[in-house]
C-alpha cells in the first residue's frame, strides 16, 4: 500500500508546499497529531495518533490506500519519519519534506542559519545551556521537561544572563508570538511547551588549540603557587575530560588547571575552589583573560566548600591542606564513579595519597621531573624543577 509521510511545515496550511497539499488531497485518510489534522476534519477521515508504533499498527490493519501521515516541520529534522521508515518497510513509502521550524523561525527573524548549532531538548535530555555556552549561535527545540524559560533561567544562573535570546511559539498560527531579549529578561516570562529558541552568545568558550599545555606566561600569577605547564598537561590528560563534564579543581591557586579544564569542557562546568584571597583575585582575572564563562570561582576551604557543589565527573586535587581523605570521601559520596587526579610534592602527601588511591579503580602513580633551560649570557643552563607525583584513579559505580 502507498503511504505518504508529509512534512506539514509549521502547521498552518499556508506553510505547506504544493507537493504536500497535492498529497493530502489524494489521501482519503490522514493520520497524525490532532493539531495537524484540524484543517482537514471536514474533508478527510482523520485518525489522531502520535506514536510511531501506533501509526504503523493502524496502517497495517487498513486494506485501502493511499494513507497520509502528517508530520510537523520537515521530515528530516527531528521528525517521526525516521522511525516510520523502519516500521513501514513493507509499504511503498513516499516522503515529502516540509519547511522546518529552524528555517521558518530564522526567516521571521531576518537571519541566516547556516552557522547555527542545532540541538533538541524536546522530549529528551540535552545540555542546551552547555551548547549555548560554547557556540556563538544555537538553535533549540524545547518542550516537555525543558522549556524556553528554564534555559533562560539556567543561562542567567551561569552568568550568561546577557546573552541575546529569541523565542518563538505557535509559529505560523494567528496567535504566533516571537520575543527577543536577554536571557535574564526572558527568564521571567512563560512560553508554550513546544517553543523554539535562538541564542546568540558574543563570547563563547573556545579552546585556542586541541590539547592542554597553555604556556605558564599566559597566566597572571603573582606569588600564588601554580601547577606548571609540563605537569599540568600530563595531569589534565589523566583526567580524561569530555566536553560536557562537571569538574572540581580543589586548591585552584591561580586557576591554571581550572582554565585548561574549562577550555576542554566547553559544554560543562568547572568549579575552582580556593581559600586564599590573593589567589581568588588572580582566579577571577585569569577567568576573564581566557573568556571561560563556564568557570565558577568558589571561595572557601575543602571539604566544607564542596558540600553545595553539583556532583563532579572529574576532580583535580592541587592542594588539600591535610584533608585528602575527607575530600575523597565527599567526592565519592557525591559521585561513586568520579575520576580523581591528585598532585603531591611532599613525602607526607605522597605517602597518604599512595595509601588512599590504592583502593581506586585503575589506580596509577607517576613521578614527573622537568628540567628547563635558562639563559646565562651566551650559555644555557639546566634549571631543574621540583619533582611532582601524580596520582589518578576512579571510584566504582
Amino acid at each position: 500500500m502507498k503511504v505518504y509521510l508529509i512534512g506539514m511545515g509549521m502547521g498552518a496550511p499556508e506553510t505547506m508546499t504544493v507537493w504536500a497539499l497535492e498529497a493530502v488531497k489524494g489521501c482519503a485518510t490522514l493520520v497524525g497529531a490532532p493539531r495537524l489534522l484540524e484543517p482537514f476534519q471536514e474533508s478527510h477521515t482523520c485518525v489522531p495518533l502520535i506514536a510511531g508504533s501506533d501509526i504503523a499498527e493502524y496502517i497495517e490493519k487498513q486494506q485501502e490506500g493511499p494513507i497520509g501521515v502528517l508530520l510537523s516541520g520537515d521530515t528530516g529534522f527531528y521528525s517521526g519519519a525516521k522511525k516510520l521508515w523502519t516500521l513501514l518497510g513493507s509499504h511503498e513509502v513516499i516522503t515529502i519534506p516540509g519547511i522546518s521550524s529552524l528555517s521558518y523561525f530564522c526567516a521571521r527573524l531576518h537571519t541566516s542559519w547556516q552557522d547555527v548549532k542545532i540541538v533538541s531538548a524536546h522530549g529528551r535530555s540535552h545540555n542546551v545551556v552547555g551548547e549555548i555556552q560554547r557556540n556563538s549561535r544555537t538553535f533549540a527545540l524545547t518542550g516537555g521537561a525543558t522549556r524556553a524559560e528554564d534555559i533562560c533561567k539556567e543561562l542567567t544562573r551561569r552568568g550568561l544572563g546577557g546573552v541575546t535570546v529569541s523565542v518563538g511559539e505557535r509559529l505560523s498560527y494567528p496567535d504566533e508570538r516571537i520575543v527577543t531579549g536577554t536571557a535574564a529578561e526572558l527568564a521571567e516570562q512563560s512560553f508554550a511547551d513546544l517553543s523554539v529558541l535562538l541564542a546568540e552568545n558574543p563570547d563563547p568558550v573556545v579552546r585556542p588549540f586541541n590539547s592542554p599545555g597553555l604556556p605558564d606566561g599566559a597566566f597572571l600569577r603573582g606569588d600564588v603557587p601554580m601547577t606548571k605547564e609540563e605537569v599540568r598537561a600530563l595531569a589534565i590528560s589523566k583526567l580524561r575530560l569530555e566536553e560536557h563534564h562537571v569538574v572540581w579543581d580543589v586548591g585552584a591557586g591561580t586557576g591554571s588547571v581550572s582554565v585548561e579544564c574549562a577550555l576542554a569542557c566547553p559544554a560543562g562546568q568547572v568549579y575552582a575552589v580556593e581559600k586564599k584571597e590573593e589567589a581568588l583575585a588572580l582566579l577571577a582575572e585569569n577567568k576573564a583573560r581566557f573568556h571561560t564563562g563556564n568557570l565558577v570561582v568558589v571561595p572557601g576551604s575543602a571539604p566544607a566548600a564542596l558540600e553545595d557543589l553539583p556532583a563532579p565527573d572529574r576532580v583535580f586535587l592541587g592542594g588539600t591542606s591535610g584533608e585528602l581523605e575527607e575530600i575523597l570521601h565527599l567526592i565519592f559520596r557525591k559521585n561513586p564513579a568520579a575520576r580523581v587526579v591528585c598532585t603531591a610534592v611532599t613525602l607526607e602527601t605522597v605517602a597518604e595519597a599512595a595509601r588512599l588511591f590504592a583502593s581506586l579503580e585503575g589506580a596509577d602513580m607517576v613521578q614527573v621531573s622537568a628540567t628547563r633551560t635558562r639563559q646565562a649570557g651566551r650559555y644555557h643552563l639546566m634549571d631543574a624543577q621540583n619533582p611532582v607525583w601524580i596520582f589518578s584513579g576512579e571510584g566504582r559505580p
